[in-house]
């Protein structure tokens, strides 16, 4: 290799270095979460989310015909990682939808923050990017209206009280 090309594909790597790493921009951003959590406000991002491990549901629901299998991060470790203090939660979804959940309900009942389907990221028009989805299936009295109800889809933030 010469001399210029060396010096080329140093200069071209110490560039990629010295570039500054690129902040979460908006468009990043899938879920804010604000309220009584530790350090006030978070906008997490997709690998944020990610980073706390993934966890699959297969169950049937409502909205689809058969069995499903949803893959996101559990709720309770999400609540968990952020240090959350408070026993209510109000989701909203992008078409500002929302609804009030009890923690508790979220974490005995092992819902999840879904984020793909059957091993694809959910698209906003198929219910995503984040679906509140608990194990329908593994408990007969998650087959009620007031969990439909609870099963956002279309998350876009959360708040807790």
């Amino acid at each position: 290799m010469s001399l210029v090309v060396r010096l080329a594909t140093l200069f071209a790597l110490a560039l990629a270095l010295a570039a500054p790493v690129r902040a979460a921009s908006p468009q990043d951003i899938l879920l804010t979460v604000e309220g009584r959590i530790d350090g006030g406000q978070k906008s997490l991002t997709r690998a944020d989310l990610e980073a706390l491990g993934l966890e699959s549901v297969t169950t049937t629901t409502p909205w689809y015909d058969g069995a499903m299998t949803f893959e996101g991060v559990s709720l309770a470790r999400l609540f968990e990682a952020l240090k959350i203090k408070g026993d209510m939660v109000e989701v909203v979804a992008l078409n500002n939808y929302f609804v009030e959940i009890p923690t508790a309900d979220l974490i005995e009942r092992k819902a999840i923050l879904a984020m793909k389907r059957n091993g694809a990221y959910m698209a906003v028009s198929d219910k995503g990017p984040l679906f509140i989805v608990y194990p329908f299936d593994a408990d007969p009295s998650l087959r009620s209206e007031v969990h439909y109800s609870r099963s956002v889809w279309q998350v876009k933030s959360m708040a807790f009280r």
